[in-house]
């Protein structure tokens, strides 16, 4: 067994697909390929697996992300389309309806413990044309990286995410109720109290924040408006990203829709959930001849 090795567990019927981070002795550290799960593992429960091997788990993972993908593009042109009638309604005596115009989706500020993860969210925030800047922060260290963070980049969304799990009790019985029972969602919480102290109001700052089986209660009353885990389940590496993209394109007139939310993510409503919060994207009119001067995205009407 060597590290970057794909493997499977034997004793959970070889459901998730990991990649080995470390060996230490006899046990081997593993993050989930396709959900964002980190576990440790004795080397004999490890099964190698080709990197063309995809479980029927992940299988679905996939199907899934791929329709939540095509609902955000979908999303993304009508919420457009609306913004814009919407404004020019507002404005209908002062700008003829046949002006140009320009978009301003909410910046992402997204904070994430593993690369190949902020990789793919960043791919994605590309796609949907979002702008947002990402970085590589181990879960302990991102409180403070936040601090330095917030006042530069001023983001009107943070994601804040990584690996999570339920830590395995040998001689007590698991209370999910205990911060002290998670890998990693203390540190998120810390991260999201900093967050919350730089900017109180809930729809100023959209926090999503969360892993896999995290602490969904705390991360909420820590100060997130969206979480994960409500039913302590695996969530989907693009989960967060799905939640950050609705609440960057939905319009500053409208709430997020938890509908949405809670069906159209790959987990569904036992992997995330949260609460009322305003969208963060404006319409701007005339459309200015120099838009990089403005940071803004380009109308695709």
């Amino acid at each position: 067994m060597n590290l970057g090795d794909l493997v499977v567990r034997k004793s959970y019927g070889g459901d998730v697909t990991f990649r080995v981070e470390h060996i230490v002795q006899n046990k081997a550290v593993i993050k989930g390929t396709e959900f964002r799960l980190l576990a440790d593992s004795p080397l004999h429960d490890l099964i190698q697996v080709p990197p063309t091997r995809t479980t029927e788990r992940g299988q679905r993972a996939q199907i899934k992300a791929r329709e939540s993908l095509t609902l955000l593009q979908k999303d993304r042109l009508e919420q457009s389309q609306r913004s814009l009638g919407a404004a020019i309604g507002a404005w209908t005596q002062q700008v003829p309806k046949e002006a140009s115009h320009f978009e301003v989706p909410g910046k992402v500020l997204h904070l994430d413990g593993d690369p190949a993860y902020l990789n793919k969210s960043l791919s994605l925030y590309e796609q949907l044309r979002i702008p947002a800047e990402g970085h590589h922060v181990h879960e302990s260290a991102m409180a403070d990286t936040l601090f330095r963070l917030l006042p530069r980049v001023r983001p009107d969304i943070v994601v804040i995410t990584g690996h999570d799990g339920v830590l395995k009790q040998h001689h007590a019985a698991y209370d999910l109720y205990s911060l002290s029972s998670y890998k990693n969602s203390q540190n998120f919480v810390t991260a999201i109290q900093i967050a919350r102290d730089y900017e109180r109001n809930f729809d100023a700052l959209t926090i999503v924040a969360g892993a896999c089986q995290s602490h969904f209660e705390a991360l909420l009353g820590a100060g997130a408006n969206f979480a994960s885990s409500p039913g302590r389940i695996l969530i989907h590496a693009l989960d967060p990203v799905y939640i950050a993209a609705k609440a960057s394109f939905t319009s500053i007139r409208d709430t997020v829709n938890l509908n949405d939310v809670l069906n159209h993510t790959i987990s569904g409503s036992q992997g995330v959930g949260g609460i009322e919060t305003r969208g963060t994207f404006r319409i701007g009119m005339p459309r200015p001849q120099n838009l990089s001067t403005l940071k803004v995205t380009p109308s695709v009407m």
